[in-house]
């Protein structure tokens, strides 16, 4: 793997980190609240583009289109470095979070980006360590 990686994994890990520390706040806090969206959505962000280099780099798979986040997720749940479909969800999350302009939608989903997703970005984390690249 190149240098962009692993500064693009780095990166994800630091982020993650970052959001992990949600699960100590005060999730009625509208500051909090900001954070953690905005976290989420870097992190998610990240997570994709780290499975786009892994995809490519690792699996030489270079067939998807455009390479946008919902191929690259298809892609990665079908190799395994992904193993839940939630993440379709967390796409749609993030997406409606980039037009959260008073807070109503982090409002309806922190919880769940809490509960959830942080898991599953946790889970991503494991397995791109266990490749061992």
């Amino acid at each position: 793997m190149d240098e962009k990686f692993n500064r693009r994994y780095c990166s994800f890990c630091n982020s993650l980190s970052a959001l992990v520390e949600a699960r100590q706040r005060d999730l009625s806090d509208s500051f909090v609240l900001s954070g953690t969206s905005a976290k989420f959505s870097i992190t998610f962000d990240l997570a994709w583009k780290v499975m786009k280099d892994i995809l490519v780099q690792h699996y030489a798979i270079t067939d998807f289109v455009a390479g946008s986040p919902r191929e690259v997720l298809k892609e990665s749940y079908k190799v395994n470095l992904i193993s839940d479909d939630a993440w379709m969800e967390m796409l749609r999350i993030r997406n409606e979070l980039s037009h959260d302009y008073d807070s109503e939608i982090v409002k309806e989903h922190c919880h769940t980006i809490v509960k959830k997703y942080i898991d599953l970005f946790l889970e991503f984390e494991r397995v791109v360590d266990g490749l061992n690249l």
